[in-house]
């Protein structure tokens, strides 16, 4: 009985990082379906990408003072530089680049390009020998095709539609179609710095993750190190948007999307997503959470449907089986 409870835990143990990087996807999904939302409402996204960092950081710090203060290692120069290099790639370049591929081209093609930052973070990890190919071996063979069935099962969600299968009427409605002062695609035909952007962000993401794994072989403390980057980036974006934005009235927050967005995108899909992806870089590696991108686009096409109203279609089914087979 103790040897079956005992492979029972083992099993559990081993399932952790799967569990926990379906969360964060999960939480990372609603933020996008959110930031949708806020642009249809109007809202400058480097604004509430400065907003998302401002709440992460008054989230975080009180969580990483309690929860490690007694276990948190002697903070180097080094990994504070290591640190500000992690806000700057990981969160203002990556999220700012991120909102103007979106308002540049269309929210499809910003979340298809996505799926690229497995191969990217996989050839960048060989790179700096975070990985090892193994093609000699069964499990380096199985951890490049199943790559490479995980981008082709996205690709086929984000770029085939293919005929209608549901269309799930359930007046939820909450994109603001009576207001479109955001950046759309038909305003904005500059669909090269679009795709220079978005090709720009995905990569930002796979360096980002490769400093999450050289910050915690000097610094194991996912929630300090979280609380650390969060709040670099909240000044630096804040900076950034005092700078390009001189509109006070984009700087308000009502009882609204924006608010909603900004706090939800701040406390989940920063906060506690950043520490999730923390914790499962230093238990499996950058090239495992990686893999995990393509469901956040599964969670994405299936809420369209539920808050949007936007139809199902085959492609977006075929895609989502392939991806998460």
């Amino acid at each position: 009985m103790t040897f079956k409870m005992k492979n029972i835990h083992n099993v559990i143990h081993g399932l952790k990082p799967t569990i926990l990087m379906v969360i964060a996807e999960t939480i990372l999904g609603v933020s996008n379906v959110l930031f949708k939302l806020a642009s249809n409402d109007g809202s400058d996204l480097r604004i509430l990408v400065a907003y998302r960092f401002l709440f992460a950081a008054a989230f975080m710090v009180p969580v990483a003072l309690f929860v490690e203060r007694n276990k948190r290692p002697k903070l180097t120069w080094k990994v504070i530089w290591q640190s500000f290099l992690s806000a700057l790639v990981g969160g203002s370049l990556l999220q700012n680049l991120f909102v103007l591929s979106l308002a540049l081209t269309s929210a499809t093609f910003t979340t298809a390009t996505t799926n690229l930052v497995t191969a990217i973070t996989f050839i960048l990890a060989i790179c700096f020998r975070l990985e090892k190919l193994n093609w000699d071996k069964a499990s380096g063979k199985a951890k490049v095709m199943g790559t490479l069935l995980s981008l082709a099962g996205a690709m086929v969600l984000t770029l085939y539609k293919g005929p209608d299968l549901i269309n799930w009427n359930t007046h939820l409605d909450l994109g603001n179609h009576g207001h479109h002062h955001g950046r759309q695609m038909g305003t904005h035909p500059n669909m090269i710095l679009g795709a220079c952007s978005a090709l720009g962000s995905i990569t930002c993401y796979a360096l980002w993750m490769i400093l999450q794994a050289k910050i915690a072989e000097h610094y194991p403390c996912p929630y300090s190190s979280t609380a650390l980057m969060v709040t670099m980036t909240s000044i630096q974006c804040t900076l950034y948007c005092l700078c390009v934005q001189r509109d006070w009235s984009q700087w308000k927050l009502g009882w609204n999307i924006r608010l909603l967005t900004a706090a939800y995108s701040g406390v989940m899909a920063t906060g506690v997503m950043f520490t999730l992806f923390a914790w499962c870089v230093r238990m499996r590696g950058p090239l495992f959470v990686s893999a995990f991108n393509p469901l956040m686009v599964v969670i994405v096409a299936l809420a369209g449907p539920l808050v949007l109203n936007e139809t199902l279609h085959l492609g977006s089914m075929l895609g989502g089986i392939y991806t998460l087979y």
